[in-house]
């Protein structure tokens, strides 16, 4: 924190900082005999009378009154990493996207709205990569109609947590009675080293998504639509490890995407009888291998905040978080009146 050239701790931010990445200091226990104090790191999204809301790096939202400040500075924009490669959000946030492309898309400025019939929310929900090109309000408006046009609910997809990324736009969400649904990471680690982990020996490698690996895939009846999200990216693999028998569904399964330097992996997914026999850690390996002879290097992964036992998982390859990312439905109209 701040410490004046006496001792003292001192609070150096104004309603000016709004907008930069903050560190500060509050009191959050005033009784005697003793005083507790909480630190809070984050982007500083607003300060209005007489509140202060910080949105963590996690997405988080934390409001402090001005009058329990007891000291604050701005920091750096983000971090110094120290683990996996390093990557923009603005890099990473196009990897991602190319790696499951909608089945229709449209620009609003720097916004992409995308849809695929519902099929996953990544899919169908607004990538803001920019501004839109006219006031937010209006924009959220024309989000709405053109989600209700394709009979589809209204989300937009948000991150936090770097250099680069929406905390205002988040704050700003939740001011309008937007509501956040599903919170998940992306997770970046060095390549090499995954595919030298497993035994990819027994992994079946393929361009498609064929019926033997839609029979393990955990969304179950995946159309057309679906199919065509699956298979969309610069270079696409599927990996199977087969079942005991011919009829049987796979023991295993697995998707990558390659793009340039990185390799994204997603629908890593093994039989419950047989999990913790290094399955996953097979598929990964056979499909970072793949991803090694295209000339990638870096590895990137999307991982749900309560998935424990993934993160267990990816944590032990080498991977680290990058950003938080969010997604933030519409409310219901009727509820809110507009």
């Amino acid at each position: 924190m701040e410490i004046s050239a006496a001792g003292r701790l001192e609070v150096r931010i104004t309603t000016a900082d709004v907008g930069k990445r903050v560190s500060v200091r509050s009191l959050i226990e005033h009784d005697a005999p003793g005083e507790k104090f909480t630190d809070t790191v984050g982007v500083l999204t607003s300060w209005d009378n007489g509140v202060l809301l910080i949105t963590r790096k996690s997405g988080e939202s934390v409001r402090i009154a001005e009058s329990a400040l007891v000291a604050g500075k701005t920091v750096p924009a983000a971090p110094a990493r120290r683990r996996g490669p390093a990557a923009s959000y603005e890099e990473l946030a196009g990897v991602a996207a190319r790696a499951w492309r909608p089945v229709e898309s449209e620009w609003l400025g720097g916004w992409e709205l995308r849809a695929a019939s519902g099929f996953t929310r990544r899919a169908n929900s607004v990538l803001p990569l920019g501004a839109p090109d006219m006031p937010l309000d209006e924009a959220l408006d024309a989000v709405r109609r053109w989600y209700g046009e394709r009979g589809l609910p209204a989300y937009v997809q948000t991150a936090t947590g770097a250099e680069g990324t929406q905390e205002l736009l988040c704050a700003e969400l939740e001011q309008r009675g937007w509501v956040r649904e599903v919170t998940a990471e992306l997770w970046v680690g060095p390549l090499a080293p995954i595919a030298d982990r497993g035994d990819p020996a027994g992994v079946v490698l393929s361009r498609q998504a064929g019926e033997g690996w839609l029979a393990r895939y955990q969304r179950k009846g995946v159309s057309e639509v679906a199919l065509r999200v699956l298979e969309s990216g610069p270079s696409v693999w599927f990996a199977t490890v087969p079942g005991e028998s011919a009829q049987a569904p796979p023991a295993a399964i697995g998707r990558s995407v390659v793009d340039g330097r990185w390799a994204g992996f997603a629908a890593v997914e093994v039989d419950p009888a047989l999990r913790r026999r290094g399955l996953a850690t097979a598929v990964m390996a056979a499909l970072a291998r793949q991803a090694l002879d295209e000339g990638a290097s870096a590895a990137w992964l999307q991982v749900e905040a309560e998935n424990a036992a993934a993160r267990a998982l990816y944590a032990g390859m080498g991977f680290a978080a990058h950003h938080a990312y969010h997604h933030y439905r519409a409310p219901d109209v009727r509820a809110t009146g507009r």
